[in-house]
Formats: C-alpha cells, structure tokens, sequence
C-alpha cells in the first residue's frame, strides 16, 4: 500500500511519504517502530489496522515538515547493511523510468594508514548511525592532474575528487529497492591507469545498471608505491592493489544481498590495467569462487612484461631517491613506511619512469603467470577479451613519443620506446626481424610512425588478448572475442584522422555514456548510431553477466571463439571474423621464434667451429666437458 499521493501536497512531502509508506526502517532514525505505534493505539483501545494508514500518514508529514529546510540533504534511499547504514541518492538515466539508487564511497577495508601501509586489507569496521553514501570517496594517492587532464581530452564533465591514501571504497549502484530482496546480476567494475592511476570516480554505473537490470560496482585499489611497492621477500611481497581488489571481491559476496545483488552471479570486467587485473583474477587461487564471468578489454595477463623481473632493484632505487639506508631490505620497507603522501607524489612526478607494478608474491600470483596458463591451472570462467582496431593509436603514444610524433617518426625515435616495452628488441637480430615485418625498409617517416604505433598495439594488446583466448578455449572454457572499431565522434574530432578507434574507446558505449545523467556527462551528445551502439555494447555486456553469453533477441550473434578463432567485429554494424590479427599473430608466436631459434643454433655451432680451430687442445677439451 502506497501513501503519499496527494499532489496538493509539496513534492518533498510527496517524495518521501512514498519512502516511508514503502520502508518501514525508515522510521527506526526516529526511534520508533511498527510496533511501539501499534501499542500505543491498543492501550487507548483504538483499531490499529483502520489506523495505521492515518498514522503513518501523519508521522511522515510531521517528519517532513520539521525538516523542511533540509529537504534536499535528506532526499535519498536508506539502507541498512551488516556494518550499518547508507544514505545514497536516486539517479535516472536519460531514456529509462527506472530509478537508480547509488551509494558512493562505501568502505570495503580498514584505512590503509599508518601500520597498514604495504599490508594486506583489514575488514571494514562497523559504524554507526547513518553514513552518508552521496559523495565520491578520495581517489587513492596519485598526481590529480594528470587524471584532470584526461579527463578533459576524453570530453568529459566531472569533478575530480582529491586523492588520499585512505581510499578503499566502493561505489555501488543498484535498481533495487531496500530491502526488496531481490537478486540481481552482479558487475564489478575494476579500474585500468596503468596501476598508477585512475579511480571509481571517473566511471558511473547508473546507466548500465538501469538498462541491464544489474548492481554495478566500481572498485577502488592502491595504486602506485602504495600499491605494488615490492623488495621481492617477506618485508614487502608486494600487490597489495591486489589485494584490494580481492578484499573487495570477498565484501561482495557478504554484503551485495543488502543491495539487491547475487553474490552467485558476479561478474568482474575491467579495461587496461583493470583488464589486466581481472585476467590475473581468473590465474590466482586467492580469487576462486568470488565471481563467474570475467570482462578484459583492452589488457591482459598474458602479456610478456606482465611480472616485474627484478622488484628488489626498484625497491633500492626509490630508497636512494628518498635518503634511505638500503643495505637491507628490511631497512629499506622500514624508511619507506615513514615517507609521507608529499614524499610518495613528490617521487612520482620526479621520477616518472619509477613505475611499480605486479610481482608474483607466492600468494596472489603463485608461479610465473605462462606456467600457470600453459598447465591451465586457473578459474575456468566464461570469458569476454577483446581490444579496439587502433590500441596505440593516440592516448598511449601522447604519454610515450617524442613531441612532434604526430608528423612522422624516425628509426631513432621509435627504437629506445619499443625497447623499453619489450626488451627482447634489444637484440639487434629480433629488431631487424620485427621491424621489417611492419616497417619494411621504407624511409617515410609517416609510415614508420603508422608501423611503430601498430608494433606497440601488438605487443600491448593484441598479440597478448589473442594468447589469452586460446589458454582458455585450450582449457575448455567458453570465450568471446571482439574487436571494438568505432571511435566515439566526440573524440574523434580532437584527434589526428589517421586514428581509428583508441585505447579506451569502448568504456563509452560500455556504461551507455550517450544516457549519463549523474556526475559525468559527455561535453557533446552523440549520434543517434551511436546511441544505437550504446544499447548495443551495454545488452552483450549485460547478456553475458547474466547467462555466461552475450547473445540475446535482437543483437548479431556473436560466435564463441573456437578453432577459427572467431570474433565479433563491434561498430555501428556489427560482424563477425575470424583469425584476429592473424599475420601477425603467427609472426610474432610462431615465426619469429623459429628464426630466433635457428639464428641462435647457427651461432652456437659457429663458435663451436671456430673454437676448435683456434686450439685443438682446448677443444678436446670443452668438447669431453
């Protein structure tokens, strides 16, 4: 039974006898419940069911009118969780009457501070009264304005919040009601930024959850120093942002029924870094169970450069940075727990080649990730991995090339970066191999950029998602995989023409961007194709949440990834392929180390020769040893 639906009354009136009428916990802030009203008319000998929708009407307007100059602080959905409750806020997205209830900033560990710097994370505490899930939480620690920036040349409207290291919270949107009891699909959004970067605060989950009928939630994780600081040994094992996301994981399934979710259907998705994540998700034992389905757009854990070979060197390196004694490591954790948020960015903007990243700790990441794919020991979930046609198309090498790139690249220019990403080019017989496969031996120096810009996509993204599929096809997992070809046009305009479509592009039709209506919002609307497209991406993705497939009425079918190694091609039509990259797919993990291989045996058996030449004697003798 509804109250409330006298429109003479003032709309804040209106709105909140709705919530009363529907949430009997919305009297419990007031100490009172059902059952002290219901006493207290038995003792006067008045019918309590003829009263009780007089009375509910009268306290709720008693209520209202005593808070009238707060009306709008006090407009939004109460819910009581294990550890206390929420206040969030209604959001609707463009195109939906459905309602959305969001509640940010929702602590799913202890701070990190202070002794739990480089811990793992502690559970959440309890908290009383009612907390206040209407604000976006801290990013964690990082350089503000380098997210400033991105998100200016992304086109985005939003506030950056500040960042801190005290940042382990969750966004959480939901189309349920309190204490509607409802179980709904579960998406668990994972951030990329290169683990240095980025946070929950510059997504919204709002307009998929509304369009897909699911509880999205964006994760937060420590970042940088804070997050993947390692000396390789017990004082410092490293992947606490790992960690995080574990923790998180685990506070999922304990606590998303209280928002409407199924903690048996999780799906985790991420793009990049958070791509990246999700992949070493699916390899590490601490995540078994905790999801079902897992989304990696645009990076993944087959990478070759994955693990940090060497994580004691870094460690020493940012000791000596910051006056530290380093002749042992337990010496360099100690001084490093006592740097201060100032320290840590002050190392992050000097020295911005001092990157951090994932370490194989023993725990989270057990043995070398190839081993752990190649022996298929790892959470054998329905897959989605996929990268856009032009992966190192424009963000990736504005951060990386010279300036000037844009015009043309030299031999010179372009060899110290693929070097840097892929030290096997440092051999002079790999970089002459690889680079007449994509450059050949034109001197024009647009095509040298094109060719440079399509080796890093390769290397980055491509090669690694198209590993990633067989292990797990290999494994007898189902997989799909995609390649996104539209570039938003918003952001099209801001680019060079020959880019296509660009690392990241797809997180706009992912979360239905073109219908935002809370905290972010498009500086330009899109098209209505891509609009269209829109609908699309966010239905495959919330199919797949749903069911294990993408598929559903009204969408292309979109082929699992099988022998042929199909693929779904994604724009404003969509069709299917097969053999993703395939040339270069075959030259990088078939050809070029059978070349390795036979160069390396024609060495080998010319220095033999020419060591038996040189001196009989030594010969003999290193061919008996």
């Amino acid at each position: 039974m509804v109250y409330g639906t006298d429109t003479s009354l003032p709309v804040f009136i209106q709105k909140n006898l709705k919530l009363c009428s529907e949430d009997e916990q919305s009297f419990y802030g007031f100490g009172m419940t059902w059952g002290t009203l219901v006493n207290a008319h038995s003792a006067v000998g008045l019918n309590t069911h003829a009263m009780r929708g007089s009375v509910v009407l009268s306290l709720c307007i008693l209520i209202q009118l005593s808070l009238q100059n707060t009306a709008k602080a006090e407009d939004g959905p109460v819910l009581q969780t294990k550890l206390g409750a929420l206040k969030g806020e209604y959001v609707k997205a463009k195109g939906k009457d459905t309602v959305v209830h969001s509640y940010l900033g929702v602590p799913f560990a202890k701070p990190p501070v202070g002794p739990l710097r480089f811990s793992p994370p502690q559970p959440a505490e309890k908290w009383d009264g009612v907390r206040d899930a209407s604000k976006q939480p801290f990013m964690c620690l990082q350089q503000k304005q380098l997210i400033v920036d991105l998100a200016a040349n992304l086109s985005m409207n939003v506030e950056i919040p500040e960042s801190s290291e005290d940042c382990l919270y969750l966004n959480i949107y939901t189309p349920s009601k309190p204490g509607a009891n409802d179980k709904l699909p579960v998406m668990i959004w994972i951030h990329g930024g290169g683990f240095s970067s980025c946070s929950a605060s510059l997504f919204d989950g709002h307009v998929l959850a509304a369009y897909q009928d699911v509880v999205v939630v964006l994760i937060q994780y420590r970042l940088g120093l804070l997050g993947f600081f390692s000396t390789g040994d017990e004082h410092a094992p490293g992947n606490y942002g790992l960690l995080d996301q574990v923790a998180a994981l685990r506070w999922v399934q304990e606590n998303i029924h209280s928002f409407g979710g199924d903690p048996g259907s999780v799906t985790i998705f991420g793009e990049s870094a958070g791509g990246i994540s999700v992949s070493l998700h699916v390899l590490s034992p601490l995540s078994a169970n905790l999801f079902h389905h897992a989304i990696a757009e645009s990076g993944t854990a087959a990478m070759d450069a994955i693990l940090n070979p060497n994580p004691l060197a870094l460690a020493q390196a940012v000791g000596n940075i910051s006056g530290c004694d380093i002749s042992s490591t337990k010496k360099i954790v100690d001084c490093v727990m006592q740097l201060t948020e100032e320290d840590i960015l002050k190392i992050a903007m000097e020295h911005p080649m001092v990157g951090f990243g994932v370490t194989m700790d023993g725990q989270f990441i057990p043995k070398p990730v190839a081993e752990l794919f190649q022996s298929h020991e790892f959470n054998k979930v329905p897959l989605i991995t996929g990268i856009t046609d032009d992966e190192w198309g424009y963000v990736m090498p504005n951060f990386f090339s010279p300036p000037g790139w844009t015009d043309g690249m030299d031999m010179e220019q372009i060899l110290p970066i693929l070097t840097m990403f892929n030290p096997t080019l440092q051999d002079q017989l790999v970089a002459e191999l690889v680079l007449n496969e994509y450059l050949g031996t034109s001197p024009d120096r647009t095509k040298i950029r094109d060719g440079f810009r399509e080796i890093m996509g390769d290397f980055m993204f491509n090669i690694p998602a198209r590993k990633l599929a067989n292990y797990h096809r290999d494994a007898g997992a189902p997989v799909y995989v995609y390649e996104f070809q539209h570039p938003p046009s918003i952001l099209q305009k801001k680019r060079p023409s020959f880019v296509g479509s660009d690392h990241t592009d797809e997180i706009v039709f992912v979360f239905g961007s073109c219908f935002a209506d809370g905290h972010i919002k498009l500086k330009e609307e899109l098209s209505e194709e891509e609009n269209e497209l829109c609908r699309t991406v966010m239905a495959y993705w919330g199919n797949f949440a749903c069911t294990g497939s993408p598929n559903g009425p009204g969408l292309t079918h979109w082929p699992e990834y099988e022998d042929e190694a199909e693929y779904l091609a994604i724009g404003l039509e969509q069709k299917d392929g097969k053999n993703l990259k395939g040339k270069h797919y075959a030259f990088m993990t078939q050809t070029l180390p059978d070349l390795i291989r036979q160069s390396q045996e024609k060495r080998e058996r010319s220095e033999l020769c020419s060591d038996s030449h040189s001196d009989g004697t030594h010969s003999l003798q290193s061919i008996h040893w």
